[in-house]
């Protein structure tokens, strides 16, 4: 049986925000000196930033490490229904947390006060977590990234993407009539919720329970609202790619796209490679999806544990 993480509520740049954590600072097997560095594996995820999705991905990262660091899934500001005794908004400490802009300050406000500064990061973004982890590089050059591995990544012409094309009008003009009907359903029992989650996604055989969970998420409106209002700002601002950071950091990135993916086509993958082919840039060979933590944990897991292989064996 699985490690189960352990899960913790807390403001954040005063929004309700989960952790889930496999592991902790002083879990290095006895043999191993405790002046050795500090790693911490810490997963941005896409959106919605539900951490539950990547909770299979992450218990599987830890079995393969067995367990040599300790690893961290951090929820996207307001996009997880807090404990009954919780309010989604504690302040306003920052006027626009929700916003895209705002998610990555909050990432950033998390590593400060709750990571260790001295610790070694390997950030495995999800999505639109590639662009968080790239701002945040940029923002904070002396965050001390071990790797970092931009799985499916959202960081260019977002709106100019199949999927975008078709969601753009909907996220920045008629999100707000999608809210009516989550208002309603949010009534149901939670039993009802679950099964209409196991109905929807029918199609994946075997279905995580950590999946159903996830799900119930979005019968909240104020967690849809929020992954919605942040998707259309995505659609607004994720456009042109940061070459410049991408330039800084290459050595320290590992891109892996899909072979068809809608928010990151083939198309996209080969510009990154015209303009960095001394990059770690790959195209998924496996037919794996976009949404990878329905289906495929066990196969990027795999892939992430190869591709840090070698940094992790020079620490």
């Amino acid at each position: 049986m699985e490690e189960e993480p352990q899960e913790e509520f807390f403001y954040c740049k005063g929004a309700a925000t989960q952790v889930l954590k496999l592991g902790s600072f002083d879990c290095r097997p006895q043999n191993e000196s405790r002046t050795s560095s500090k790693v911490l594996f810490l997963i941005i995820p896409g959106n919605p930033g539900i951490v539950c999705y990547y909770k299979l991905f992450m218990q599987i990262l830890y079995k393969i490490l067995i367990p040599k660091y300790p690893i961290w899934a951090i929820s996207h500001a307001g996009h997880c229904i807090p404990p009954e005794d919780m309010e989604m908004m504690e302040d306003t400490e920052l006027a626009d947390v929700f916003g895209l802009n705002g998610q990555i300050e909050h990432k950033l406000d998390f590593l400060r006060k709750k990571v260790p500064k001295d610790t070694k990061l390997v950030l495995i973004g999800h999505s639109i977590g590639c662009h968080m982890i790239l701002e945040m590089m940029k923002q904070e050059p002396e965050l001390q990234v071990l790797k970092a591995i931009l799985l499916f990544p959202t960081i260019e012409r977002m709106a100019e993407s199949p999927q975008g094309k078709v969601l753009t009008p909907i996220l920045r003009n008629l999100r707000f009539l999608v809210y009516v009907p989550i208002y309603f359903l949010s009534f149901l029992p939670g039993s009802v919720k679950a099964s209409l989650v196991r109905w929807a996604l029918q199609s994946l055989q075997p279905l995580d329970e950590a999946t159903v969970s996830a799900s119930l998420n979005l019968f909240s409106v104020d967690c849809a609202a929020n992954a919605m209002y942040m998707g259309s700002q995505e659609m607004l601002q994720v456009v042109q790619r940061d070459d410049s950071t991408i330039k800084q950091f290459l050595d320290k990135l590992i891109f892996y796209y899909g072979s068809n993916d809608h928010w990151c086509p083939v198309a996209y993958y080969e510009d990154m490679k015209k303009s960095f082919p001394e990059g770690t840039i790959l195209l998924c060979q496996k037919g794996i999806r976009h949404a990878f933590v329905l289906d495929a944990n066990v196969e990027i897991a795999q892939l992430v544990i190869e591709w840090l292989k070698t940094d992790l064996a020079n620490l």
